[in-house]
């Protein structure tokens, strides 16, 4: 058995200190780092994709709308032309800042509400998979599991990868519980541990009304600014290797 472990990195801004970045890329197999429109600066972007090298972390640009004041999470109807554009120029400049830390951009994981517009929102979609089509079609894309998304991206002949959350609470659908809602987000490291481990083994998870739901991914994300991101981390990174799972990127 093999699972990539991700988190979202690379999102302190100037004075204002975003999780531990450090402490992750000795844990994780996959860096999603910010591109400088929701989060992150370019000094503290290229400390963490050096960091990410001395640790044979691969990286991937973590997309968003420009919406730092927001923090990516509001929804945006950005117009086809812009948001091309936007991605084609976060993805470049994040290109750039690797190439300076001796590595490379390997994979595209959008953030926070484009991610979940994109999932369902054909026209979106098609805006991120023409951006990375004209960049670099090479890109992998994360896709939230059982999203539309997989298919059309597919369809457009890019690499997919399927993708879950540790620390997020799940509807019978097969959605994630939104943030607005109790319950969202979970920090019990053993129950996360737990759940993750039968996503390997099952393919399922259980729901927040108590049914199974199943889930089919290749990747799972730890959020680097969830409180105690790095213990839930390295605890379920422990909890793989006792259980003969082995940590490795995708696009390794």
């Amino acid at each position: 058995m093999k699972m990539d472990l991700n988190s979202d990195l690379g999102e302190s801004f100037s004075a204002w200190r975003m999780g531990d970045d450090a402490a992750m890329l000795g844990i994780v197999s996959s860096a999603n780092v910010a591109c400088g429109f929701h989060a992150g600066d370019a000094v503290g972007i290229l400390r963490t994709l050096r960091h990410a090298k001395e640790n044979g972390v691969v990286v991937g640009a973590h997309v968003a709308y420009n919406d730092l004041p927001g923090f990516g999470r509001r929804n945006i109807d950005v117009e086809s032309a812009e948001l091309v554009a936007d991605v084609i120029y976060q993805i470049g400049a994040l290109q750039g800042l690797a190439k300076a830390a001796g590595t490379s951009v390997r994979y595209v994981k959008p953030h926070g509400a484009l991610y979940n517009t994109i999932a369902h929102d054909a026209r979106q979609a098609k805006d991120v998979i023409t951006a990375i089509h004209e960049i670099d079609p090479s890109l992998v894309l994360v896709a939230l599991a059982g999203s539309p998304l997989i298919q059309w991206a597919r369809d457009a002949g890019l690499r997919v990868v399927a993708e879950a959350f540790a620390d997020r609470a799940y509807t019978p659908q097969g959605a994630l519980v939104s943030r607005r809602e109790k319950g969202a987000v979970l920090h019990d490291e053993q129950l996360i541990a737990d759940r993750m481990l039968r996503l390997v083994r099952e393919g399922t998870l259980e729901a927040v009304d108590g049914s199974t739901v199943r889930i089919e991914a290749d990747s799972i994300c730890v959020h680097g600014d969830s409180p105690g991101a790095v213990s839930i981390a390295r605890q379920l990174r422990a909890r793989f290797e006792r259980e003969g799972v082995t940590i490795a990127s995708f696009a390794g």
